[in-house]
This record gives C-alpha cells, sequence and structure tokens, in this order.
C-alpha cells in the first residue's frame, strides 16, 4: 500500500547552443520556517542566499492561514542555475505557497537548471503548493525535484503545469531534456513516486500514451486524506475548459491524482481551481480563495 511508480525513459537529446547561459549559474537557496501560535499561522523563520526571497507574510483569509509568495528575481533559469527551497511547517499550521508569475526554463548550451523543493509539513498541518506554471522553452536542460514529508494527520494539496515550449510564438519543444521527480511520504511510507524524463522530439510528446501532441500538463496532488466518493465523483465532473482536451481523475489511500493535457495555460489553471475548490473544503473546512498575486 502507498507505492505508485511512474517512469517515462526516452532517447538522449543533442548538444545546444544559446545565449541564455550564465557560466557559473546562480547558486540560490530560501529557507523557511511556520509556526502555529493561539489562532495564528506565524513566518518564524526564513533564510536566504542568492535570489531567491520570500514576501512578507500575507492573511488574505483570516490569520489562521499564511499566504507566502516565492521570490525569484531573475525571472528566469538559465543552465547551471541550482534553486533550492527548503519549507518546514510546525504542528497545527495552515501555508499557502506560490509564486508571482510564469517560471521560465532558457535554452542552454549543455549546462542543467535544477530546482529542488522540499517540504516537511508537522503533524495535523497543511501545505498547499500552488506554484504557477513553468515554461520549457526548447533547448531547456531542466530538472525539477520535489520532497514531501508528511506527519501524522498532515495534508498537501501541491499543483504543477508545464508548458513545452512556447506554442503563441510557434515554438516547439523539439531539443532538449526536462527530468521531473516528485516523492510524497507520510510516516516514512511512500504515497507517491513519480520520476520523468522528457526530451524534446521524443515520440511519448505526441503518442496517444504520452501527452498525445498537448504543449500543456498539469497535475493536482491532494495526500494525507482518503477521498471519499462523493468528492471523486464531483471532481470527476468538472469539464476540461478547452475543446478536445484530456483529463482525470484518480483516487488512491491517503492521495488524489488529477491530470490535464491540453493547449491552454489558463485553461489548465481553471480547471485545477475548479478540482482545488472541490477538494480544499473538504480537507481543511476553507473555501479555495485564489491568491490575489495570480491576478497580476
Amino acid at each position: 500500500m502507498g507505492r505508485y511508480d511512474h517512469e517515462m525513459a526516452l532517447a538522449s537529446t543533442n548538444q545546444l547552443t544559446d545565449s541564455h547561459q550564465s557560466p557559473a549559474g546562480w547558486q540560490a537557496r530560501l529557507a523557511m520556517e511556520f509556526e502555529r501560535r493561539d489562532d495564528s499561522t506565524i513566518l518564524t523563520r526564513h533564510e536566504h542566499s542568492g535570489p531567491l526571497r520570500i514576501q512578507k507574510a500575507l492573511y488574505p483569509e483570516g490569520r489562521e492561514i499564511c499566504h507566502a509568495i516565492i521570490l525569484h528575481p531573475p525571472a528566469g533559469i538559465v543552465g547551471g542555475d541550482r534553486l533550492t527551497i527548503e519549507v518546514d511547517v510546525k504542528p497545527h499550521a495552515h501555508v499557502l505557497l506560490t509564486t508571482p508569475g510564469a517560471s521560465k526554463w532558457y535554452r542552454s548550451s549543455g549546462a542543467t537548471a535544477a530546482q529542488s523543493v522540499s517540504l516537511r509539513v508537522g503533524a495535523g498541518s497543511t501545505v498547499e503548493w500552488l506554484p504557477q506554471e513553468s515554461i520549457i522553452f526548447s533547448g531547456a536542460q531542466a530538472q525539477m525535484q520535489a520532497q514531501i514529508e508528511l506527519a501524522e494527520g498532515a495534508r498537501f494539496i501541491g499543483v504543477e503545469t508545464i508548458c513545452f515550449g512556447r506554442r503563441a510564438s510557434g515554438e516547439i519543444f523539439d531539443r532538449g531534456n526536462l527530468k521531473l521527480v516528485t516523492d510524497i511520504r507520510q510516516q516514512g511510507r511512500k504515497l507517491w513516486r513519480e520520476r520523468g524524463v522528457i526530451p524534446g522530439s521524443s515520440a511519448l510528446l505526441n503518442s496517444p500514451i504520452g501527452l498525445a501532441g498537448f504543449s500543456v500538463c498539469s497535475t493536482l496532488l491532494v495526500a494525507g486524506a482518503t477521498i471519499g466518493p462523493e468528492v471523486l465523483a464531483a471532481c470527476r465532473s468538472v469539464t476540461a475548459p478547452e475543446v478536445q482536451a484530456a483529463s482525470g481523475v484518480t483516487a488512491m489511500p491517503l492521495l488524489l491524482v488529477g491530470r490535464y493535457l491540453g493547449h491552454s495555460t489558463e485553461a489548465a489553471r481553471e480547471w485545477l481551481v475548479a478540482l482545488w475548490s472541490i477538494v480544499r473544503p473538504t480537507l481543511t473546512g476553507y473555501d479555495a480563495v485564489t491568491p490575489r498575486i495570480w491576478a497580476t
């Protein structure tokens, strides 16, 4: 019980060149700690080095839920960059984390750009990890890793939207490589394990058993609570906003997974928010309140 593997292993890609390359790359780290004090969730500690920052704690829903925006001032991620985000949430707190805009992974001449996210969620706490989309430019060498550790009674709601290439500019993901690693554990028990290796021009990008020719892939992960049949049915009733887009929702022990394939990041967000609006009240007792930064 609790181990689910998803593997995508494809052929290697060719060497690439582009001006979006720094000799050493940014080495950036952001560490945050949140605690519950009385009826409030408080940002009690944060440390940073390199170009990663956090805006001040925000409370659009009241003091019990702390919203925080993670900033990467350079905006783009280039070959050689290493971004590390570490979040430690103490028992019975509630934190929502997001970003001010899309992350752009630029083309590389060979060096890998990497982002590592580590979330430790204390007993009875909730973390909502809701970054905006990641745009993988053709020629990018990108690695994205996330590790979520849940204590007893802890809950996690996470979204990830990946845009392959820049469809509006006529760019497809025909060169480069994307590696994905996601692990979720609760009290040491593995709930979800996903590995992806997606080179540009891979057959999987157009295969019906892969991305089926779509350029946007979104995932919703809800972990730490068993989703009942009524909530699952409500999630499955959410229709894809795009014509011919594909979507599906699956429930497993202590885990719910939603997938969306389309061409519009806006439509993917609409679908994800609709699911989030269903599962969030069930898990937390709070209605979904979209971060204000999404509207800017």
